[in-house]
């Protein structure tokens, strides 16, 4: 297994050798501002960490985990010498943070945090310059490593989806129908995850498989654009003034304005969203610091296949997503762990006007209401939204389509899993056997 991505701004790796069956160290990022160390891994792991000294350097021991990418080591802080990220055996991942000469830290005040049994997040202290009393250690001749200070880890808490859902056992009876759906348009290659959000139960195949985003790479880029709004990075009331640049071809009408006409933030979002504007999209992308920017941040919520790596409309399919990751960033958002409540509900009403309504919102029964985004690009469609039905139950649900070019019966197939997962969901709400298929 590979490290999949490092955030920019970060030290790199050396790689020793790498087992063949372990887990990997999906990402890691050093935040100078914080000090706060973030690590996400594809496996559960519980974490050893301690001081050395001679010199300080506090060690993060990954047990079952491997490294497959060889990097150089950079310097991240004044105060911090450099990280270094290894294979320190065949079965463990070592990853050093040693301080500048003269400096210590204060292991009582090293805090570990699993926000996941994937994700930990180490708070360092600022670094203590060193006193007499210590000093001993910087021209010691003990080898180094002799004085060595375990610090406490709490236990990885159960196994959560995003960190936040307890996840309950595959959706019993479901998969079998799917595959059999499945086996009827096998031109198709298609990968889906639903997650229903009152009982953890799931629907996973292929969930984790990577596609072209298409338009859905406009949700996460929605999230972000209201979390700026919350940090008041961003004002509602701004003007946004279009400039060639940014203007592209395929879906919007903005597209057919001149450069330099102005408009609203607020109709600028609404437009990306709800006609999937690509203009308005690249305004977006840009006033949020740019596509390097926004990587970081869906990279900080766990989303290891989301990429933009180039403006819209991106017709050939470089943007990357999977159905798993937009139901990862769903979770949070109606968990309210990315968004302020007033900002949750502003995304979601946008989300909720989505104009396509030929695919997942195709197989709902009437009463249901979806807050979703879809994407198309000819050879690919999908789509990805949080379904509240009539009697309240919510779930989620990502699912793209390679298809031939502009085939209508990719989007058949959605519209039918779309309406077998709903009926299936509702049946088990009402206590009733499962007879979901479309005739």
């Amino acid at each position: 297994m590979k490290v999949r991505w490092l955030l920019p701004g970060l030290m790199g790796a050396f790689l020793l050798c790498t087992p063949a069956k372990a887990g990997s160290l999906e990402s890691w990022n050093f935040n100078r501002n914080l000090r706060q160390l973030d690590l996400t891994t594809d496996e559960g792991v519980q974490p050893r960490v301690f001081l050395m000294t001679n010199p300080t350097r506090l060690v993060i021991e990954l047990p079952n985990t491997t490294l497959a990418r060889s990097q150089s080591n950079q310097r991240v802080d004044p105060l911090i010498k450099e990280i270094r990220l290894g294979q320190f055996d065949a079965q463990t991942t070592r990853m050093v943070v040693e301080l500048a000469p003269g400096y210590t830290l204060d292991p009582t005040k090293v805090r570990v945090r699993a926000d996941s049994p994937t994700r930990w997040v180490l708070q360092l202290p600022n670094p203590e310059r060193l006193t007499s009393d210590n000093s001993r250690e910087l021209g010691s001749t003990e080898p180094m490593g002799q004085t060595q200070q375990a610090i406490a880890v709490p236990p990885a808490p159960p196994s959560r989806f995003a960190g936040v859902v307890s996840l309950g056992k595959e959706m019993p009876g479901l998969e079998p129908e799917i595959k059999a759906l499945m086996a009827r348009y096998s031109f198709l290659q298609t990968g889906m995850f639903f997650l229903d959000l009152d009982t953890g139960n799931y629907l996973d195949i292929s969930g984790d498989r990577v596609f072209p985003a298409a338009s859905t790479i406009k949700l996460p880029i929605l999230i972000a654009f209201f979390q700026d709004v919350d940090a008041g990075k961003v004002s509602l009331n701004e003007t946004l003034v279009m400039r060639r640049d940014l203007m592209t071809n395929g879906s919007g009408t903005m597209q057919y304005e001149r450069a330099g006409t102005k408009y609203s933030i607020r109709e600028t979002v609404n437009k990306m969203i709800t006609i999937s504007d690509n203009t308005a999209t690249n305004m977006i992308i840009d006033r949020l610091g740019g596509r390097a920017r926004l990587n970081q941040r869906f990279q900080s919520w766990g989303l290891k296949d989301t990429v933009i790596r180039n403006m819209l409309g991106d017709f050939k399919g470089t943007n990357t997503t999977s159905p798993k990751d937009l139901v990862r960033l769903l979770t949070l958002v109606a968990n309210q762990k990315l968004l302020s409540p007033p900002s949750r509900e502003q995304a979601l009403e946008i989300l909720r006007n989505t104009k396509t309504r030929t695919l997942l919102p195709a197989g709902l029964a009437p009463g249901a209401e979806i807050a979703h985004k879809t994407g198309d690009i000819g050879f690919l469609i999908g789509d990805a939204g949080m379904i509240e039905m009539p009697n309240g139950k919510r779930y989620l649900a990502g699912i793209f389509v390679r298809r031939p070019y502009k085939d209508v019966r990719g989007r058949d197939f959605i519209r039918q899993v779309s309406h077998i997962v709903y009926t299936y969901l509702e049946n088990q709400t009402a206590g009733v056997p499962i007879n979901s298929s479309m005739r």
